[in-house]
């Protein structure tokens, strides 16, 4: 049993690192903005070693201060960061929290929380793609590489902002543990689009984290709606249980790495082409064979290296069908 501190316990991919920790038998702590949000997590896990420290606001200056002083805390897991396009300032709203979030719990766990020797950090595929060179087709793309989107660029639009605040952060972070010598170790998880299952209670269709809102359009009707698939963007995903297994795996396995958690390809059409094999009755729903986009583009798109953590997790990928029909049997649509 190891004692375990995991930041932002409500988020999509936190609530499944919870689980695998409480089901290993871990003691955690998890923070919350709110008690309310305390009470929700409470209702799932009734049995559970489970303690709780609310932290309102992450970019504030301290706020982790409290939250990391538990006797006997071994490791932390830091998921609190923004992720949605929904903002107004760009700095404001999604370069602070992540930068100043990650920085401020590295620094409340080096002066309040000595014990503490494993740190891992939720970072993104969008702390290593190179937006503007667009697909890459034969590129490969791994752990060595890192976004290199400027702080003038950043600011340009919400897309721009939150890929750099993944940027950003993570280099703080690795920054932090050069200049800093703490007593733990850094690992960080850097993940494409995150798919899967969301764990009860399922928020409302706006509060949907961004990921799932491609399945949530394609398997709801807004997508046949417009009249054609949305295209894909990035062509990457994984599975959020996997993500949140190697979350807990690098606890042990992961110091000082970056961690590339891939599963490999997926195309919006292939996600529309699940739905409408899984879900005949969402058939009025789903866009039709013939509808136009959601393709992978016919110059091809780069390659990914995902070797390292196929060895940490030592078990074969989650498939994007059981990924697309778990998710859409969570998200409890009528006729699904």
């Amino acid at each position: 049993m190891t004692k375990v501190l995991l930041t932002g316990g409500t988020g999509f991919i936190a609530r499944h690192i919870l689980a695998i920790l409480l089901e290993q038998g871990h003691k955690v702590t998890t923070t919350v903005r709110s008690q309310e949000k305390a009470e929700t997590i409470k209702k799932y896990h009734p049995d559970a070693k489970l303690d709780f420290k609310i932290v309102e606001d992450i970019a504030a200056e301290g706020a982790f201060n409290e939250a990391v002083k538990v006797e006997g805390l071994e490791a932390v897991i830091h998921t609190a960061s923004p992720f949605h396009f929904n903002v107004t300032d760009t700095q404001k709203d999604l370069l602070d929290p992540a930068v100043n979030g990650t920085n401020g719990v590295l620094a409340a766990i080096k002066k309040n929380a000595p014990s503490v020797k494993k740190v891992v950090i939720t970072s993104s595929f969008a702390a290593i793609v190179d937006g503007p060179k667009g697909n890459r087709p034969g590129y490969t793309y791994s752990e060595k590489d890192w976004n290199p989107i400027t702080a003038e660029e950043a600011t340009q639009n919400p897309s721009d902002g939150y890929r750099a605040s993944k940027t950003f952060a993570e280099k703080a972070a690795w920054d932090f543990v050069e200049k800093e010598k703490p007593n733990f170790t850094l690992t960080t998880i850097n993940p494409p689009l995150v798919l899967g299952p969301i764990l009860p209670p399922v928020p409302a269709a706006s509060s949907l984290n961004t990921s799932n809102q491609r399945v949530l359009a394609i398997a709801s009707g807004a997508a046949k709606s417009s009249g054609s698939i949305p295209e894909t963007g990035t062509f990457l995903w994984i599975d959020v249980r996997d993500l949140a297994l190697a979350h807990v795996k690098a606890l042990a396995d992961g110091d000082g790495k970056r961690f590339f958690a891939t599963a490999g390809y997926f195309s919006n059409r292939e996600i529309r082409d699940i739905i409408a094999k899984k879900f005949p009755g969402l058939k009025d729903k789903v866009p039709g064979e013939d509808a136009k986009g959601g393709e992978y583009p016919k110059e091809g798109v780069y390659k990914f290296d995902n070797e390292r953590t196929r060895a940490l997790l030592d078990k074969e990928f989650i498939s994007l069908e059981k990924s697309v029909t778990d998710l859409v049997r969570s998200l409890g649509i009528e006729g699904a």
